[in-house]
């Protein structure tokens, strides 16, 4: 993470020269350098983004794959299923055909 640096110390000197108090002068001051300080949380540096592009396309990958399995473990079961109705229905024809 990118650190961000702040000069109370001339930021003061600048408010001062422009009239305002000491204590309001480092007071804003107080409160600018925590606001900057809380400001560079959450974001997201080049390293960051290159190691979520980095997973995104492992996850692309593995995605991929698991559903070429998907696909074959249902082609699987779906002509597991047909043999089971042609056996099925041979057995009822026959037995159909038995009694006439």
């Amino acid at each position: 993470m990118t650190a961000l640096t702040f000069d109370t110390l001339a930021y003061v000197k600048t408010l001062r020269d422009a009239g305002v108090e000491e204590k309001q002068a480092e007071a804003q001051a107080s409160a600018l350098a925590t606001v900057l300080k809380g400001s560079g949380e959450g974001v997201a540096t080049k390293a960051d983004i290159h190691d979520l592009k980095r997973d995104i396309e492992l996850l692309k990958a593995e995605s991929k794959k698991d559903l070429s399995e998907t696909k074959a473990e249902l082609i699987r079961w779906v002509v597991g299923i047909g043999f089971l109705q042609s056996a099925l229905i041979i057995g009822i024809l026959a037995k159909v055909a038995k009694v006439i």
